[in-house]
C-alpha cells in the first residue's frame, strides 16, 4: 500500500478509471460484433454506423491506439 498522499489518489484514480475503461471496451467490442453478425444490409449498416462512433471516440481518446482505430474501421466496412 502506498503510503504518500498522492500516490494514494493516484491509486484510487487508477482503479475509477480502470473500471471506466473496462466498460467502454466492453461496449466497443460489442459493437464490433454486432456488425460482424448482422444478418440483414439495414441492421448491418446501423450497426457499423454506431461501430464507427465508437471506435473513432476510442481511437482519439486512446483507449486503443489509433492506427487500429483505423484498421478496425477499415476492415468493418469491407465486410458484405
Amino acid at each position: 500500500m502506498p503510503r504518500i498522499k498522492s500516490a494514494k489518489k493516484r491509486m484510487r484514480q487508477t482503479k475509477t478509471l480502470t473500471a471506466v475503461n473496462r466498460g467502454q471496451r466492453s461496449q466497443l467490442r460489442n459493437a464490433i460484433r454486432n456488425v460482424r453478425q448482422a444478418t440483414d444490409a439495414e441492421t448491418r449498416t446501423q450497426a457499423l454506423a454506431r461501430a464507427e462512433k465508437l471506435i473513432s471516440r476510442a481511437g482519439q481518446k486512446r483507449l486503443i491506439h489509433p492506427n487500429t482505430a483505423a484498421r478496425y474501421k477499415s476492415r468493418l466496412s469491407k465486410i458484405k
